[in-house]
């Protein structure tokens, strides 16, 4: 493990252009969560659909937990014309970013009270593009750094992944497509939709202007031999073998332990965050005060404290801050019990969000740092796919019983914050273990802060 990094170094690390690029693609990535999540939950509540019924529909994100199926495809598939334009990761950035567009149109003719089917067939395919951008953009975050950069770079990357994540699902894109929907403006939430799609005609162009990484030849997969041109030997080399390579660079006890720790350690800050609009709406928010505080203001502390969370992770290590973070987590939690037990106290509502979304901040950062750390650079967008799909399966598919937890609890939502809050045990046992597992374990590459 390397050494940690004075916090002058960390902040000479800042002085990189690449960043802006960085912070554009996960803008990118969070901004299709705002399409499948905030924007199709307000409008399936208003529709009238149950609670357990939203939370079902939301499993769709659980193409975000099997997009590893499709990722060695991202890695390798040149796209025509495309790639000779933009290059291996932005092609695909492109592609999946202008298909989105066009499904956004599409599900602005929907009705879920008349067809629901058509609905949620739109938002899985949007998804499905969503999650296929994620792959190229995680790719290109970790690929557009040279080896002996990832030290000193690799955290604020994370933490500029995460601010423009947060940008997109919260403060700018996020805030937006609710306050069009909310009570000021009053669109339809089908025309909310079409709206949105001038948002990805600026994105496709920031993209456009965006460089492609310079791929190292110590990073490339060596191409399948002619003679071995068959599905089976492609299949074991762009399939198999970023499996195995895990696998075997980590050891299956360190391998196995650091994957459980993915599935389980945000499940209850899942569960809280599938019912969170639910729960504002019938604890008493308005839909304006919900995309100003929930969205703009909660989005705009997540994005500024993840800069703060990087320059810690550099200087306290990895493991430390995903404790810490671990912890505050489930005391945010308790928060949104009081909420639910005082009602809709907007100070009590700021303050929790100040303390929720710094620490998601601090752990999203050190999460990224985290699933980085183990990836290889070879087998870089199926690797990271493989890891984070893992966490989505907690996030996406375990969490979607959320509403009909809530519903078993016959809305008690102060107990449920609580159960959630205590879901956290487990992802802090697992990272204990992976932590003494770890003494053993040495990168591939120069790798941040990991102690």
């Amino acid at each position: 493990m390397s050494q940690k990094l004075s916090f002058a170094d960390s902040i000479r690390a800042l002085r990189d252009r690449r960043f802006l690029t960085i912070l554009l693609f996960g803008f990118c990535s969070g901004f299709p969560f705002v399409l499948t999540g905030s924007v199709l939950t307000l409008w399936l509540q208003e529709s009238g659909f149950s609670r357990s019924t939203i939370g079902f529909i939301g499993a769709i994100s659980t193409v975000y937990a099997i997009n590893w199926m499709w990722a060695p495809f991202v890695d390798r598939i040149k796209l025509p014309i495309l790639y000779r334009l933009f290059g291996q990761r932005r092609s695909w950035i492109l592609f999946c970013q202008v298909a989105i567009a066009l499904l956004l149109f599409a599900i602005s003719f929907g009705d879920p009270r008349e067809n629901l089917l058509y609905v949620t067939f739109i938002s899985v395919a949007i998804a499905i593009f969503s999650a296929t951008l994620d792959i190229a953009v995680d790719a290109y975050r970790i690929t557009i750094f040279s080896r002996d950069e990832m030290d000193m770079k690799m955290p604020y990357a994370a933490a500029m992944t995460t601010s423009g994540w947060w940008a997109g699902y919260g403060f700018i894109g996020g805030a937006l497509a609710l306050a069009l929907g909310g009570e000021t403006i009053g669109l339809d939430w089908p025309v909310v939709y079409r709206y949105l799609i001038l948002l990805y005609v600026f994105i496709l162009v920031l993209v456009i202007a965006s460089p492609e990484p310079v791929i190292e030849d110590a990073d490339l997969v060596p191409e399948v031999k002619s003679a071995e041109k068959s599905v089976s030997a492609w299949m074991t080399k762009y399939f198999i073998g970023p499996f195995k390579e895990f696998f075997n660079r980590c050891g299956f006890r360190l391998a196995s332990a650091v994957l459980l720790f993915l599935l389980v350690f945000k499940l209850g800050e899942s569960m809280l965050g599938r019912m969170s609009l639910i729960f504002y709406v019938e604890v008493g928010f308005t839909t304006d005060q919900i995309s100003f505080y929930s969205k703009f203001f909660g989005g705009l502390v997540t994005a500024a404290f993840a800069i703060l969370a990087a320059m810690v992770n550099t200087r306290f290590g990895v493991m430390r801050g995903l404790f810490i973070a671990g912890v505050a987590m489930a005391v945010a939690n308790l928060l949104y019990a009081l909420i639910a037990i005082v009602g809709p106290n907007t100070n009590l509502f700021i303050f929790t969000l100040i303390i929720d979304n710094f620490f998601v901040a601090f752990s999203t950062v050190a999460f990224v740092s985290f699933v980085s750390y183990f990836t290889s650079r070879t087998y870089t967008g199926t690797q990271y796919a493989l890891m984070v799909s893992i966490s989505n399966l907690g996030r996406t598919t375990l969490a979607a019983g959320s509403g009909a937890l809530v519903d078993f609890l016959n809305g008690d939502w102060a107990f449920f914050f609580v159960l959630t809050s205590l879901m956290v045990i487990p992802g802090l046992c697992l990272l204990v273990w992976v932590r003494r597992l770890m003494k053993s374990y040495e990168p591939e590459q120069a790798a941040q802060p990991m102690s």
